[in-house]
């Protein structure tokens, strides 16, 4: 397979790059071409960003997984398409070639009929990291069904909100997951999550732990029984759906800053167009190389390089049910080694975790096989980026240190690896196709340098083919939260600064959104959490840095009586509850990791709580926390000064 738009030095980039601001429609049109269509485009390109309406390759019917799948059949049916490695490391590792995720895609289309499942349902898929979690998400775009699939994390709360909003009908799932040392009983969470539940008609399950579970009659089937009738019938092909390029392909739910979660909703066209652009671009993948995600597809970097991308590019993508550390430090390397492995994308996080381990873990892997190293979900410190490039690289491989958000749906700022200059800690250019802009609070141009760069709120300016097209059910949500704030312009949510050679460099969110290891967490949906529990009054999060994580979470509670629990005694058992409150209703990952009791909160007299002036003394800053005079209770700041963790 051979890409005729891959990028191939520095003044290709810069002349696919003016061509794509002088004439997008053309440059996007050019790329089209290398795709299966089952009906050519009306119009390229539509748009406006105040209602907003973006609409790419209008009148286009496509299938996804015709593109995925059934084009590369012929010359590389044979090539290994996803390489799945267990969580055990002593456990067999499967190959499924193109043919065979084919066959299975097909059978399990047939089984998704069979249950009722229709073009248009909402399925949501809550599974571990096997193969069959990619063989239903590819299913379910096969026979034109949105899928919604939910990380393996998530509380029974956080998927019943999730079941609701997208009013599903239809589940896959596990009999439970691996993850580590951890057995994640996934059928009895979704039975949780069903309790009340009206909507769903079915629910798929795939045998993967043998945890006993309990199978409702007339709701509840098994994976490998509704497999059985299909094979029975003999039936191995499934015709894809033609869909037209603005139908929904998937939604992927994504925190905001009000307590409700909200589905990012990507279409069919685009999306596919910009996934695989951007794969081949910023990975400069060539075809043959192993190309290692180490994401869940639970996230957009899952959805986007891991499948979807590689996929249709023909690539080989290697899926990793288990974690870094387990049942050693080495894990990462190991895969490295055993499969020798020729791109490596990972999260800051987890590079920040592997250092701690020291340089052990790393000696005795073969890492030669490395061309392309890569980081997402998170800016990268300069500490963790040289020594992901000196211990991990050799020195010798670029490092692509992309920022994207399950809204963008791809890269979009980013550099090509071995094509564009790398800077440590630096997203650098934007990809062809994106236009980005710094503006001030009021949505002006910024444009003069201080210290030799220009700092603002990053916007982006003109759509690009995976723009978030709407928030499932709430189209005026899409509105306010990413088109209202600047006129004509996606607001990210993020600051960043410019340098003089056009670099971008992302300085973390302006907006009430936590980025804790590479996963975005409103802090109104943990206060809310917080809340829940029975003795808290109030509560405000903030961010704080994290060595590990990047941001940690760190939480003012105002408890019941006066100073809050500690003076009680019994602190730390109301923190743990309130703990064990937040991983009910959303799940371990919106753990606070630090909980100070308060009498009270800096608040406006309108009563608005202050977070600046809470997220200053997190961050270890207690002077100047500027003017406090305006607030309904000065003194409450020096108290919670003094009580800091």
């Amino acid at each position: 397979m051979s890409y005729p738009y891959q990028i191939k030095s520095l003044d290709d980039y810069r002349q696919q790059y003016q061509q794509s601001i002088d004439d997008p429609a053309g440059f996007w049109a050019g790329i089209a071409e290398h795709f299966q269509w089952k009906q050519k485009w009306d119009n390229v390109l539509d748009w406006n960003f105040k209602e907003p309406k973006v609409e790419w390759f209008k009148g286009a019917k496509l299938n996804i997984t015709e593109n995925c799948l059934d084009r590369h059949l012929e010359k590389y049916g044979d090539y290994p398409a996803i390489i799945w490695e267990p969580n055990d490391p002593e456990e067999h590792h499967r190959i499924l070639t193109y043919k065979k995720l084919y066959e299975k895609v097909c059978q399990f289309a047939h089984v998704l009929k069979n249950n009722g499942v229709q073009k248009g349902d909402r399925v949501c898929i809550y599974m571990g990291m096997i193969p069959e979690l990619a063989i239903a998400v590819l299913a379910c775009a096969r026979i034109g069904a949105i899928h919604s699939v939910i990380f393996g994390g998530f509380s029974a709360q956080s998927i019943a909100d999730r079941l609701y909003d997208a009013q599903a009908e239809y589940i896959v799932t596990c009999d439970g997951a691996y993850r580590g040392q951890k057995d994640i009983p996934l059928k009895s969470v979704i039975d949780d999550a069903l309790i009340g539940n009206r909507t769903v008609k079915r629910v798929i399950v795939c045998t993967r732990t043998r945890t006993p579970v309990s199978m409702i009659k007339g709701r509840d089937v098994w994976w490998e029984d509704e497999l059985k009738k299909i094979e029975t019938l003999g039936l191995h092909d499934f015709e894809a759906e033609p869909m037209d390029a603005e139908d929904p392909l998937f939604i992927l739910y994504t925190s905001g800053s009000t307590g409700k979660p909200k589905g990012v909703v990507h279409a069919c066209a685009g999306y596919m167009i910009y996934t695989n652009y951007t794969f081949v671009n910023v990975f400069q993948y060539q075809p043959g190389d192993i190309h290692f995600c180490t994401a869940d597809i639970g996230w957009i970097t899952g959805h986007s390089y891991i499948l979807y991308g590689p996929l249709s590019a023909g690539a080989t993508t290697l899926m990793f049910e288990g974690v870094p550390t387990w049942p050693d430090a080495g894990r990462f390397w190991n895969i490295v080694d055993k499969y020798k492995v020729n791109i490596l994308y990972t999260a800051p996080t987890a590079i920040r975790s592997l250092m701690g381990f020291g340089l052990g873990p790393v000696h005795g892997h073969d890492l030669s096989s490395l061309k392309v190293l890569g980081t997402v979900g998170e800016p990268i410190n300069e500490e963790a980026w040289h020594w992901y490039h000196e211990h991990i690289g050799k020195g010798k491989c670029p490092i692509v240190d992309t920022w994207w958000q399950t809204e963008t749906g791809g890269v979009l700022i980013s550099n090509l690896a071995g094509i564009t200059p790398d800077k440590a800690s630096w997203a650098t250019l934007p990809l062809p196709g994106v236009q980005p802009i710094l503006v001030d609070e009021n949505g002006k141009e910024v444009t003069e340098m201080t210290d030799g760069v220009i700092k603002g709120n990053l916007c982006i300016k003109h759509p690009w083919p995976s723009t978030i097209r709407t928030t499932y059910g709430d189209h005026e949500r899409c509105r306010t939260n990413y088109f209202a704030t600047y006129e004509d312009l996606y607001f990210t949510g993020d600051g960043a600064l410019k340098d003089a050679d056009g670099n971008y460099r992302i300085t973390g969110r302006v907006d009430d959104v936590l980025n804790v290891s590479g996963h975005r967490i409103g802090t109104a949906e943990v206060e809310n959490a917080i809340n829940m529990h029975s003795g808290v009054v109030e509560s405000a999060v903030v961010g704080y840095p994290h060595e590990v994580k990047g941001q940690g979470i760190y939480a003012y509670v105002i408890y019941q009586g006066s100073h809050g629990a500690d003076t009680h005694g019994t602190g730390d058992l109301v923190r743990k509850d309130i703990l064990q409150t937040v991983t009910r209703i959303i799940g371990p990952i919106a753990k606070p990791d630090k909980i100070q009791f308060v009498s009270g909160l800096p608040k406006t007299r309108s009563g608005k709580i202050m977070r600046r002036i809470l997220r200053k003394i997190a961050e270890g800053e207690t002077e100047n926390l500027g003017d406090i005079t305006t607030l309904l209770d000065p003194g409450v700041v020096d108290e919670i000064k003094r009580g800091k963790l």
